[in-house]
């Protein structure tokens, strides 16, 4: 996961002091390289990129966004985003009358074909379309299918203590790094036994189960940008080829050699590239 640099200018996003519309959408082309600053909203936003993949932070997770995934973000969450490819945004802002009081924690969501294809159709209609009409109901479908989407596979939680972000983001910066948590405790200034309750407390996951998980995580815009099986193991720190093949299977349920022709290709239902929008300086998306 590379770190992050310059903030980039999309469309902003309107001052509204209320939706103007039940579902309001957003879809535009983000250039590579570039980030949007740290915002929130006052409205649940279902984010994914159709082409390409993105990077979301919040204070407490990092999360990869392939095309056939996207990210379930409640109202008040900060978050900010990135890729290093130009990417397709695609982002619904939600109503709370739409909802019905359905409340689901910030995570990544497998998204169906029903859904892109709804989402696609939905991109097409005009704004402030008839509160009673065939678009307001197509709608309405597409937010009772979004709450029925399951999760995927494409979260890292991130530790609050300082010493464990030292040695995160050290990790997220070059995850092929294969010091030892012993070799950490000394670099930070702490315990072994400390390091291991506290990598347990804050990310309910082992020092070597988060670096995996990095790792695994941080294999994917590779293997989108085509980098080979084999130099792509190395590059992340495995001694054995087909240890990385054995996890990353397991992990993903595909090898590593399918996942870029069966998950890097264009969405379907995103057929005509949005317009890519020019970089100056930072926005909200």
């Amino acid at each position: 996961m590379p770190p992050m640099r310059q903030t980039s200018e999309v469309p902003s996003l309107p001052d509204f002091q209320q939706l103007p519309e039940p579902v309001y959408r957003r879809m535009f082309a983000i250039p590579a390289g570039h980030r949007v600053q740290m915002h929130s909203h006052p409205w649940v936003q279902f984010t994914y990129a159709s082409v390409g993949i993105m990077e979301v932070l919040t204070e407490q997770h990092s999360y990869l966004l392939p095309p056939q995934c996207a990210l379930w973000i409640p109202a008040g969450v900060e978050h900010t985003a990135y890729s290093d490819q130009t990417i397709e945004f695609r982002g619904l802002y939600l109503d709370e009358s739409l909802l019905n009081g359905y409340q689901r924690p910030c995570g990544v969501l497998q998204v169906t074909p029903l859904v892109r294809e709804l989402i696609d159709k939905a991109s097409r209609f005009a704004p402030n379309y008839p509160a009673q009409g065939a678009q307001a109901r197509l709608l309405q479908v597409l937010v009772d299918e979004l709450r029925e989407l399951p999760e995927a596979p494409f979260g890292l939680p991130l530790p609050s203590d300082p010493r464990l972000r030292r040695i995160t983001e050290a990790l997220q910066a070059n995850p092929g790094d294969n010091r030892s948590i012993e070799d950490w405790a000394q670099q930070v200034g702490a315990s072994r036994r400390t390091l291991v309750r506290l990598f347990q407390a804050q990310t309910q996951l082992s020092f070597r189960e988060w670096r995996q998980r990095l790792r695994l995580l941080a294999a994917l815009p590779l293997l989108a940008q085509g980098m080979s099986v084999t130099a792509l193991a190395n590059e992340l720190g495995y001694d054995s080829v087909s240890a990385f093949i054995a996890l990353f299977q397991r992990h993903y349920g595909v090898t590593p050699g399918l996942y870029g022709t069966r998950f890097c290709a264009r969405t379907p239902g995103d057929n005509q590239p949005s317009r890519t929008i020019a970089v100056t300086s930072s926005r909200v998306l």
